[in-house]
């Protein structure tokens, strides 16, 4: 199922982890772990965010992914599934039905 994952870091920190190198190494080590399709970041509600889409393969996996994002980084991490444009395309036969 592809996920897309937003990590949210607060500022005191993110600023910690930006001065001792951890916030690069964790962002960096998880998006190459995950084979990440994008990974995107800025400032949402001024706080450090990512958007990391990935292929979760079994619900099991949450807690592994998350973990190093909290214990690290002090993070909140919020799990969406998302569909592509031809995901969306390949399921307009059930959104046809769900509205007729």
């Amino acid at each position: 199922m592809r996920i897309m994952m937003q990590v949210t870091i607060p500022v005191e920190a993110g600023n910690a982890a930006i001065k001792d190198g951890s916030l690069l190494r964790v962002v960096k080590s998880k998006v190459e772990e995950l084979k990440a399709e994008a990974a995107y970041f800025g400032a949402v509600n001024g706080l450090r965010t990512g958007y990391i889409i990935f292929d979760l393969k079994d619900t099991s996996e949450i807690p592994g992914i998350a973990e190093p994002f909290f214990l690290a980084l002090g993070a909140t991490v919020n799990f969406i599934p998302v569909m592509s444009a031809a995901d969306l395309a390949a399921a307009t036969p059930g959104i046809e039905r769900a509205v007729a």
